[in-house]
């Protein structure tokens, strides 16, 4: 009633009245989306690609529409910049040279590429990137260190991102090779999160997991969601929300975990799916829309 007298009499006056609303930011979209051995070139590497099949992923990278996207999978800036249009977006990778190479399943002739992680961030948001928190390879030059940056948009206050690419093979339980070295990984990705929940801002672990981290009892989800600090109480964006990217798996893998600040922001989750007959990764892209 208030704002409808305050207009009339600005009216009167020839002025205008715009409600606060109008003024609040728009939502941060934040995704994270695995590529898929995503090479420079797909003659090259364990996934073969047209120059079709990239114009079909920077399609679905438009339609995603995401303020910041870790990406998971990807060889090299020059890849990277194949789907995210380097006019939108700036591009950055982990540092980690490449590994050693070895076959791939299946390709006779083919050897893998570098599977890296990074950021593809809209260009207009400010970006203060931090060293890679490269203790997450354990020494191996095959395992995937983090990128960390801090963000910054317009209209919103500053987020804290780390893009993560966990050890393979471990999605449940506690047993095997796989499981061995994700319990390795998993202390080092705490000590992250708790140094952060103690510093003033927000911030987002994002990524592949390789880790079924909504089911009950889960011991990784456990170990890192112990609010302790107190903004370590986390939470998932997808809350009770489960996977319709492949019928053959009913839990995600890929996470946008939110520390206690974050999650009060959180307005919605959305997975882009592939149409019929599209299929660009074997992981489709999920989306936090943060206030």
């Amino acid at each position: 009633m208030l704002a409808r007298l305050v207009a009339l009499v600005l009216a009167v006056f020839g002025l205008t009245f715009t409600p606060l609303a109008a003024h609040a930011a728009t939502p941060l979209r934040v995704a994270t989306w695995n590529l898929e051995h995503l090479s420079e070139d797909g003659a090259r590497g364990c996934k073969p690609r047209t120059d079709a099949d990239y114009a079909l992923l920077r399609a679905y990278a438009d339609r995603l529409d995401a303020d910041v996207v870790a990406f998971e999978e990807v060889e090299s800036i020059k890849a990277a910049a194949r789907v995210f249009d380097p006019a939108k977006y700036q591009l950055f990778i982990e540092a980690r040279p490449p590994g050693d190479p070895f076959p791939c399943r299946g390709l006779e002739g083919r050897t893998l590429t570098r599977q890296a992680v990074g950021f593809a961030i809209r260009k207009g948001l400010a970006v203060v990137r931090a060293p890679d928190v490269t203790d997450l390879q354990l020494g191996d030059p095959n395992l995937r260190g983090g990128v960390d940056v801090t963000v910054r948009a317009p209209g919103h206050a500053p987020l804290r991102l780390l893009a993560v690419h966990l050890k393979s093979g471990c999605f449940s339980g506690d047993k095997g090779d796989a499981c061995q070295t994700l319990m390795r990984q998993i202390p080092i990705l705490e000590r992250w999160i708790d140094a952060r929940a103690a510093e003033g801002l927000r911030f987002v672990v994002l990524g592949d997991f390789n880790r079924r981290l909504a089911r009950p009892g889960d011991w990784v989800w456990t170990e890192i969601d112990d609010a302790q600090p107190a903004n370590a109480d986390l939470a998932l964006a997808e809350g009770s929300a489960t996977p319709r990217c492949d019928p053959r798996y009913g839990e995600f893998i890929d996470h946008i975990v939110l520390d206690a600040r974050a999650s009060r922001d959180l307005l919605g989750f959305e997975e882009l799916t592939y149409a019929a007959g599209e299929r660009g990764s074997d992981h489709c892209p999920v989306v936090a829309r943060l206030r």
